[in-house]
Parts: C-alpha cells; structure tokens; sequence
C-alpha cells in the first residue's frame, strides 16, 4: 500500500484558501464600523463603507462604543491598525470570490505582507552566514570541553542558551546541526541520547512557545492583531523564565536517574547502537576562537539593538530588518568571507526560510479573500456572539487549546499567525481583555503541541537520534501535562491583572 504525506503547511493553507473562497458564495456578507487613531490631530476616526466621522481621542469616546481598551493602548502606539467598533456589524450585498480571485489571492497576500517577507529572508540569510563561520558550532563545543566532568552544568546551560535562541529569533530548524557534536558528549558523561535530544527539542520548544521578540511568531502575531509586539512582553518574559526553569529540572532529574542507573534509560535497549552510531564524532574537536567569539558577540547584538530600537526608537520592519542586514555584513567581514562566497551563503540562508515567507504570503491571501468577499466581520459577528458573557478565565483558556488544535494542521507559528489573528483578537475586545493575550495563548497553544506535533520538527529530530516516537512520548508527557497546568495559570491571572 502506498504511504500517503501529510500536505505541506503551503497546500494545507491552499486548500483553506479555497475553502474560504467557497465559503464567500454561502456566508452572508457584513461588515463592522473601524475605529482608527490618528496620531497627528490626537483624534479618532470612525469609518464605514460610506462615511468618515472624526472624534475627540478620550476614554470617554471609548466608553461609548463600547471598546475595552485602555485610551494610552492607541496614544503610545500599541494598537496603529483600524479596530471593529462592537455593536456595529451590518449585512451586506454578497461579494461572492471566484476561482479568479483565488488565483490571484496568495499574489495579494505576499504583496501585503512583504515588510515581514524582507525581514525573514534577511534573517535567514544572516543564519546562513553564522552556519558558515562555525561560530555556533564551536561555541557548543568549547563548553562541552570546558565543563568536562561538571555535565549537569552542561545541561543548564544548553538548554537555557536554546531556550533564549528561540525566545528571540525562533531557533528552531537550526538546532538540527547541533545534535551530532552534543550527543557523544552526553553520551561519555554517562547520560543517554534523550538527554542530549531534550535539551537541544525542549529547549528549542519553550523558547519557541514562549517568544519574547521572536520575529516569526510574537511580531508576526501582534502586526495581524493591530498592536505593539511589545505589548504582553512581561507576561511572555515571565512565562520563559518558569517554562526553562520547569524544563531544566524536569531534565536533570531524568539525568541524573540515567546516571545512577542505566537501565533505567528509556531508550537502554538502543544503548549499543547510538553509542556506535556517534563513536566516531566524539573525537571531533572545534576551536572557539577570538574571532569567533567576536562574531557570536555581533550576531547577540543585532538582536539586542533590535529590541531597543523597537522599544524606544520607535522602529519598525525596515529599520529592523536593515539591522540584521548590518549584522550579516559584519560578520562576513569579521569571518574574511570572499564576497561571492558570502553572496552565495546569504542567498542560500534566504532561500532557506523562503518557505516561511511564502506561508506568509499565502495567509495573508486567506484574510484577502475573506476582506474582499465580506466575510471576515461575519465570521466574528457569529463567533464573538458565542463569547458574549464568557469568563475571561474560561475563554483565555479556550482560546490556548483551540490554538493547539489547529497547529497540527498549521505547524507553521508565522502561517498560523497571519491566518487567524485578526479574526481572533477582535474577540478579546468583546470579553474585556488585551489583544496581547490573544497573541500570547497563540503562541503557548502552538508552542505546547509542538513538543509532540507530528507535522512539526520532532520526527525529523527523532531520526537524526534514532529514537522512536512511542519512546519520545513516554519521556515527555509528563512535562507537556506540567507545562500546561502552567500555562493556563498564567494566563488566567494575566487577563485578571
């Protein structure tokens, strides 16, 4: 019998295309009133198909329309994009898509999402320079070497280092490259293979879920909800720290138990055979040298000045993208990299994640189509008449599953991110709360299912250690049902704070 493929997140989301395409000729068409804030004048606008009308910028003016959001949420920049004003949905003429409208839909989309297009292809072509130097190959290395003896330490700092790449700028995909220098470590300090792989997945996994700049989540996320990426960054910062620190302990204590007694490894009956796999590449050896350290300082920094110009300069995609440009240029000076060379790599490290900027634009295309054929405001008329009522707690946490849910359909964070978040943080006005909780339910919801996603990284991880998927849950299920009791903790105190 032939094996059938799980679709790609590209067809998965073509297929919704479609699907929403069709959906235009039997959902009636509707349309909400927009609020949106005009910095200049101090002033808001309402604006409907037909008129425009200008108003004093106040709470007061808010407390009319009935909107649940703090007035300094528009004054300081947080919320820039036009909101639905509740209360104000009114049907409309049908505007049915057709399959000319479909074609042209994902075309639309990368147009309209090219600012966050530029800004992860130049990301990834600064990768791909930073693969090319060995500079994080080298800096895994050296502290494998210099914390013989001491491992557990080891495991501390990997997994908070990867936890902290992929709280930043999505390290994910790339972790790949470093299980074949971790594991012979790992494996000479007595520990088995599933140490090695949970501090480079899990790390990478609650970094991931728990972004606090990640560009391919948490900024992506908040430019579809209409707010600052930095609004909710406490609530995400504390979330990190909690998730690293339970994930931490929940490997050392695994550890530690495999040390003692080795047959108490989950995966003791592959014992011989990964030690005999990874022999040979215990032996390699790779020197952090000055100048790599160098280029591991440029690269933290790119990041570093991202967030404060961000912050407090008031940057956005292009100034943003235009620093991990920089970033890339120094470095290949710094690496004496030949200018066809470093041509050549950064258009590979582009090329790379071109697959990412696709989904964006194909999601994108989605929300065109279901704007031009009406049907988006209806969508949200119907769903926030189901929340109406609803207990924030109860419906934060709603939110938190349904996202994981769907993430195993849509693996893809930036995919997920543009297809659903302006349908859904609109929702989080008609319960009373801050969109920045939406984006953060988006990304624990997502970020938990990834630790056992079929359609996401783990299997291609899995088979680079040889362990199985049976063997992968039994290790981490407790972790996933602990991380999760977390999770809704916090954010149910968040939407009460």
């Amino acid at each position: 019998m032939k094996k059938i493929n799980f679709p790609t997140a590209q067809t998965i989301l073509l297929i919704i295309g479609a699907l929403v395409a069709l959906l235009t000729w039997f959902v009636p068409a509707g349309k909400y009133d927009t609020l949106s804030y005009n910095a200049s004048e101090n002033s808001f606008i309402i604006q409907n198909l037909e008129t425009q009308t200008k108003l004093v910028a106040s709470q007061e003016t808010l407390t009319q329309l009935n909107i649940k959001i703090p007035l300094e949420k528009f004054t300081n920049g947080d919320i820039w994009k036009p909101i639905n004003i509740p209360n104000t949905y009114k049907k409309l003429p049908a505007k049915p898509q057709g399959v000319l409208e479909f074609i042209k839909s994902p075309i639309k989309g990368v147009i309209e999402g090219a600012d966050i297009i530029f800004l992860v292809l130049i990301i990834g072509g600064l990768i791909g320079i930073m693969n090319l130097t060995g500079a994080f190959d080298a800096g895994i290395a050296w502290m494998a070497k210099t914390l013989k003896g001491r491992e557990y330490i080891l495991i501390i700092l990997v997994t908070f280092l990867v936890s902290l790449g992929g709280t930043t700028f999505g390290l994910a995909e790339e972790t790949i490259a470093f299980y074949p220098i971790l594991i012979p470590v790992f494996l000479a300090a007595k520990y088995d293979a599933m140490v090695a792989l949970a501090c480079i997945y899990l790390g990478s996994s609650i970094g991931t879920m728990c972004s606090t700049s990640n560009p391919f989540s948490v900024i992506i996320a908040s430019d579809a909800a209409g707010i600052n990426w930095t609004s909710g960054f406490n609530t995400r910062l504390i979330m990190f720290l909690l998730g690293t620190i339970i994930c931490i302990i929940y490997i050392l204590r695994y550890a530690q138990r495999v040390k003692k007694n080795p047959p108490k490894s989950i995966i003791y009956n592959q014992k011989e055979e990964i030690e005999l796999l990874f022999r040979k590449t215990a032996q390699q050896t790779i020197t952090l040298t000055t100048r790599l350290k160098l280029i591991i300082f440029i690269f933290s920094m790119t990041f570093i000045v991202m967030v404060y110009g961000v912050s407090q300069l008031e940057w956005w995609f292009v100034e943003m993208t235009s620093v991990f440009f920089v970033g890339a240029i120094l470095i290949g000076f710094i690496a004496r990299i030949k200018e066809s060379v470093f041509v050549d790599t950064f258009v590979k490290g582009a090329s790379d994640l071109l697959g990412v900027a696709l989904i964006i634009g194909i999601a994108r295309g989605i929300t065109v189509i279901m704007n031009d054929g009406l049907i988006s405001d209806t969508m949200l008329y119907y769903a926030s008449n189901l929340t109406n009522g609803m207990n924030k707690g109860v419906f934060i946490n709603a939110v938190l599953y349904i996202y994981a849910g769907l993430s195993f359909f849509i693996p893809s964070s930036s995919g997920m991110a543009v297809l659903t978040m302006p349908i859904m943080s609109p929702l989080a006005d008609t319960v009373g709360i801050g969109r920045e909780a939406m984006v953060n339910a988006y990304q624990y919801g997502m970020g938990l299912f990834a630790f056992v996603n079929p359609t996401g990284l783990i299997l291609a991880s899995l088979a680079i250690v040889k362990v199985g998927y049976d063997k992968w849950i039994r290790f981490v299920m407790p972790l996933v049902l602990i991380l999760a009791l977390c999770t809704m903790l916090v954010l149910t105190v968040s939407v009460y704070l």
